[in-house]
């Protein structure tokens, strides 16, 4: 019975090998491929038909068989496996990852696992021509299975047995996708998660781009390591895709969409920040938070061209004032500090006002919180004046300032609503500017009680609250 197995295993193994050992990788989709003999969490984040679904959808007929190419140096299951794929809604798991791994579902052609490798299948309820699950032929004799599966019934759907693999095609919310991994943790198993980040710096993709976790790899891949696109319609895509969507549709590089604040791609505003002459007054903006971070953002003013510079920031969470102080006044103790109404509430363990903190650890914090002239302090105010100097050219920011710049690309609107996350150095940035008239070189801080008492002659009579 033994040998019947085998000798028809090997039949069964030289078929498929024609269709799917014929893939030969690109670079990126390899490097992707072998991140799995060390990492148990991977993200491809790529351009759109770079082909991010083929490769995952390879990778996944590998496990499922237990046949892997020559070229493989990435994690090989032993014995048979159980995995979830899924994407976002039943029609696109159906009609992209299904399509792509199994092909026509009456005859299972043109997939990229071979029908002689299906062993028996059963379709989804209420969708048609959907599957559930595929049951597959595994080297071992035995039988694996695949379970098709979709983000929008929520995560109860995604509780249930220990899984040796889980691919996810485009990102899923942050709670299906811990649901996912935990399913194989059991197992010591793999996810993997093949996407173009149209969402921006959503959670699922902030695990891969900046929480570095030591088990998370993120592999990017654009448009130039798809070898079957010529740099003619490379171009051409380029080129149909509004500006600010570019960088995620051609380099897999997270962006939000049309419902970004600053819709300006990065170069438009990046510049190296010239050696500040002395006569060029300087402010900082800070902004106040403890779960969310603190954050300070210090600016120059060329009053001749009427520019603001941002130079330097810092962004820090659950850190006392005395440590955020002891960073500012690295920067210059004598620069003053621009401030929200937030900073006059009283510390709950102190009973002192967070503004007089500051002040006591060395801060040159400005008298009265963050307004414009006139007194007014709206947020859409000074998104507005931010956006026009960025238009205009008189906004730079010092290109090495990659916290800034990620908070710069994802800064979006819901629904017309401004999202509240991830904006603490967007918003220090904004408080520098209002105040942007109480800036000052180092000469000109000789007497700051003096320079306080003008101030507030000038602005006292329309700064509500003060």
């Amino acid at each position: 019975m033994t040998d019947d197995v085998d000798a028809a295993l090997e039949v069964i193994e030289n078929q498929i090998s024609k269709n799917f050992w014929d893939y030969s990788p690109y670079p990126k989709q390899k490097e992707f491929h072998n991140y799995s003999s060390s990492k148990r969490e991977r993200a491809l984040s790529a351009g759109n038909q770079v082909g991010k679904t083929t490769c995952a959808a390879y990778e996944t007929a590998f496990h499922a068989t237990g046949i892997y190419p020559e070229w493989w140096e990435g994690r090989k299951f032993k014995k048979k496996t159980t995995g979830w794929i899924a994407g976002v809604t039943g029609e696109s798991t159906r009609d992209v990852i299904q399509k792509k791994l199994f092909g026509d579902i009456n005859t299972f052609e043109g997939g990229v696992l071979h029908k002689d490798y299906i062993v028996d299948y059963s379709r989804s309820r209420g969708m048609p021509d959907a599957i559930d699950t595929v049951w597959v032929k595994h080297t071992t004799g035995l039988t694996s299975i695949i379970q098709l599966k979709s983000y929008e019934k929520g995560r109860e759907k995604w509780q249930g047995t220990s899984l040796d693999y889980v691919w996810f095609d485009e990102e899923p919310p942050l709670n299906i996708y811990m649901e996912g991994l935990s399913r194989t943790n059991a197992t010591d198993g793999i996810v993997y998660t093949t996407f173009t980040p149209l969402m921006g710096m959503s959670n699922v993709v902030l695990r891969f781009w900046k929480e570095n976790h030591q088990d998370c790899q993120l592999v990017l891949m654009g448009l130039k390591e798809a070898q079957h696109i010529s740099e003619e319609k490379r171009e051409r895509i380029v080129a149909s895709y509004p500006e600010h969507e570019r960088k995620a549709r051609t380099e897999g590089v997270p962006m939000l969409g049309s419902g970004r604040i600053f819709p300006l791609p990065r170069e438009r505003i990046s510049a190296v920040v010239p050696e500040i002459p002395a006569w060029w007054p300087r402010i900082c903006g800070l902004d106040i938070g403890w779960d969310h971070p603190t954050a300070a953002v210090w600016c120059a003013w060329d009053r001749d061209t009427d520019t603001m510079w941002v130079y330097d920031c810092y962004r820090e969470r659950e850190q006392s004032v005395l440590v955020h102080s002891a960073v500012m006044r690295t920067k210059g103790d004598w620069i003053p500090v621009a401030w929200p109404h937030d900073a006059l509430a009283h510390d709950k363990g102190s009973g002192e006002q967070i503004s007089s903190q500051y002040r006591e650890n060395g801060i040159n914090m400005l008298p009265h919180r963050a307004t414009f002239k006139d007194g007014s302090n709206g947020v859409e105010a000074g998104i507005s004046e931010m956006l026009d100097r960025m238009k205009t050219g008189r906004f730079k920011v010092a290109p090495h300032l990659e916290e800034w710049f990620e908070e710069f690309e994802l800064y979006h609107r819901d629904n017309g609503k401004i999202v509240k996350e991830r904006d603490d150095l967007i918003s220090a940035t904004r408080y520098a500017m209002m105040m942007l008239r109480y800036a000052q070189t180092e000469h000109e801080r000789e007497d700051p009680e003096e320079d306080y008492d003008h101030y507030l002659e000038e602005d006292k009579s329309t700064v509500a609250g003060y």
